[in-house]
This record gives structure tokens, C-alpha cells and sequence, in this order.
């Protein structure tokens, strides 16, 4: 047996060790044991296997944190669930691409009519839920898109109705609601719920140019990081000088550009390399190869930034640091990359402005 295979052996006694996890704090500990070996791995193999391997751990401590909670319920005496719900998942998470160090982005569909009995319910069930994922590592999410919050936690009625709000304002922060909302993903409970809120969402999008448009100028705002002479541009002062904001400067545009075409073309991927896998198949758009290699070493570069490790857990900034942006293969990769981004960039602004023009 070879030392990859062994490490993938572990892998497999390591899920199923989160899956047996009977508190939070059992999944804490389980979870960073998994995550130990899962940094061990870490540029052993493709970058797009190992982040597959690190969210089959998130995945999973999600589904058992949603067990443990569904038995705290029953032991403080609220009895079982009163009705099927999905919990879902949003943010990096829905994109199948969380790091070892993301945070919270969730939320919760329940099935029926809302009746004060039920939203009592999962109102204790959504708060007591996020507690034992921060209690499992997630920090929570500092904008509040989690099943702890009302915003976040609808029956499907109640969340197609929201869906339809967001859609007809077309304002800044409501579009910045349904983008956040296109990556969910189901993870637990009922999938058919999660199946219908998908189709509803999607369906919003058919023909209804003045949302595309709207979504494509959330879309166009992101970070300078080229200057004119095409030189990196890194940050200037505070605690990350001389550092490259990989998160928001590189990884954040290639997610949004590669979302805004899938949502044009009514694809339901929420993965990235999914979605450009589907994108591909159309025929219509260039560069979808050079795009997949740049967000590939975005991944790469984001899963690669340094980290501190709190009480077992890790920590990061996102930020590539100035020792590491001395390698001139790294610098090169990053250099080459930004020229995409800021050719996409350029390309979606051209088509922002067309599409206003026939709107006025």
C-alpha cells in the first residue's frame, strides 16, 4: 500500500469518526483530527481533490451536528421535529469550496404552513444549531446569513415570497441577498424541499433581463489588483503590508463572473468548476479554460496563506503574505491570473454598459 492510499484509508476512519460524534464537543475534537490529516495532504494532491476531501468533513459534521441537535430538542423536552425541513448551506460552503477555516453561511427550509408551535420550534432548533457549529469550529457569520436568524430560517412558502422581493427591488442590497442565495446547496433533512426552493429560485431568472442586469452590477465591483503597468498591487499598510488579498483581490471576481454567465444560462450548478464544466458544454464563451486554471490557482493560493491555530482550530487571512510573494513561480501564477481577471473584468463592464444603454 502506497502512503496516498494509507492517507486515504485514515481519511475514511476519520468521517466516520465525525459521524459518530454523540456533543459539539466530540465533533470539535473529531474534526480536528480530520483536519490534521487533511493538512498533511495539502499540496500532496490536486488542489480540486482535496478541497473535495475537506468539505466532505464540513458535510459531515454538519449532518451530525443536525442529528445532535434534533436529540438535545427531544432531551429539553420540545420533542421531536414537527415537520420535514432541509438545512442548507450558502457562501463558500454552497460552492463546495469552504477552506479549512471558513465560517457559518447557512439557513433552513421547513416544510408546511408557519404556525406559532413550529416557528417556536425552529427558532430554539436554528439558534441551538449554530451554537454547536461555533461550539464545532464555525465561527459565526458576521452578516448574519444563518438558520439563527428569521431571515434565513422560512417555511418554503415563506422563502419563495422572500425570493420574490429580493427579485423585484433590484436594488443593491436585495441583489446581494439572491447572489448570496444562488450557491445554496442542500445538506441535511428533507432534499425535496431543498429540490423546490432551487426551482423557484431559478425560475425567477427566465426572462427577466432587469434582474441579469442588476446582478451583473453587483457583479463589477471588486478591488483594484493591477496597477497600470500591470504590477501587482499589494496591500500598503495595517497588519497584512505588503500582503495580496487572495480572497476578495482573485478567488471572490473569478466566483462572481463564473456565477453571473450560470445564472444567465439557468444553470443550477452552485460548484464553480461545475458551473464551468456546463459552460463549456454551451459553446458561446472563450477562456473558460484559461478561467478554470486561474481558479484553480486561486484555490490553491487561498488554502496555502498562512494560519494560527486557537485552541485546535485554524485561523486565516486570506492574505498571501510578502515572503511568499518572493517566489517568482507564485508571483508569475498570480501575475498571469490578475491579467484574466481584469480582462474578464473589463468584458463585463463593456456588457453592463450595453445592457443599460437598452434599457434607457
Amino acid at each position: 500500500m502506497t502512503s496516498m492510499e494509507s492517507t486515504g484509508w485514515m481519511n475514511e476512519d476519520y468521517y466516520t469518526s465525525i459521524a459518530m460524534a454523540g456533543s459539539p464537543h466530540e465533533l470539535k475534537i473529531r474534526r480536528i483530527a480530520c483536519q490534521n490529516v487533511l493538512l498533511q495532504q495539502l499540496n500532496m494532491i490536486p488542489i480540486g481533490e482535496w478541497l473535495s476531501r475537506v468539505n466532505t468533513m464540513h458535510d459531515l459534521i454538519a449532518k451530525t451536528a443536525v442529528q445532535i441537535c434534533e436529540v438535545q430538542m427531544r432531551e429539553a423536552g420540545y420533542g421531536p421535529p414537527p415537520c420535514a425541513y432541509s438545512f442548507i448551506v450558502f457562501g463558500s460552503a454552497g460552492r463546495q469550496e469552504a477552506t479549512l477555516w471558513s465560517d457559518q453561511d447557512n439557513g433552513l427550509i421547513v416544510d408546511g404552513e408557519p404556525d406559532g408551535a413550529k416557528n417556536r420550534y425552529f427558532e430554539v432548533f436554528g439558534t441551538l444549531l449554530s451554537d454547536v457549529l461555533e461550539e464545532a469550529g464555525y465561527e459565526k457569520c458576521e452578516g448574519k446569513v444563518m438558520c439563527s436568524e428569521p431571515m434565513w430560517r422560512k417555511t418554503l412558502q415563506e422563502w419563495k415570497e422572500q425570493l420574490e422581493g429580493w427579485r423585484s427591488q433590484l436594488e443593491w442590497e436585495p441583489v446581494r441577498y439572491l447572489i448570496i442565495a444562488s450557491d445554496m446547496r442542500h445538506v441535511a433533512g428533507n432534499a425535496e424541499l431543498s429540490a423546490q426552493w432551487l426551482k423557484a429560485y431559478h425560475e425567477g431568472f427566465i426572462n427577466n433581463e432587469k434582474l441579469s442586469i442588476a446582478v451583473l452590477r453587483n457583479t463589477v465591483r471588486h478591488k483594484a489588483t493591477l496597477n497600470l503597468l500591470g504590477q501587482v498591487l499589494t496591500e500598503r499598510f495595517g497588519d497584512y503590508a505588503g500582503g495580496f488579498d487572495i480572497k476578495y483581490g482573485m478567488y471572490i471576481p473569478l466566483v462572481n463572473s463564473v456565477r453571473h454567465l450560470s445564472l444567465l444560462h439557468g444553470i443550477q450548478e452552485s460548484a464553480t468548476l461545475n458551473r464551468l464544466m456546463e459552460l463549456e458544454q454551451l459553446g458561446q464563451y472563450d477562456h473558460l479554460v484559461d478561467i478554470r486554471t486561474a481558479f484553480l490557482t486561486a484555490l490553491r493560493m487561498r488554502s496555502n496563506t498562512p494560519y494560527i491555530t486557537k485552541d485546535g482550530l485554524l485561523l486565516s487571512s486570506d492574505y498571501v503574505s510578502e515572503q511568499d510573494l518572493k517566489n517568482k513561480q507564485l508571483m508569475s501564477d498570480l501575475r498571469g491570473s490578475l491579467l484574466l481577471v481584469r480582462r474578464i473584468h473589463r468584458a463585463l463592464q463593456r456588457q453592463l454598459r450595453a445592457a443599460e444603454r437598452r434599457q434607457s
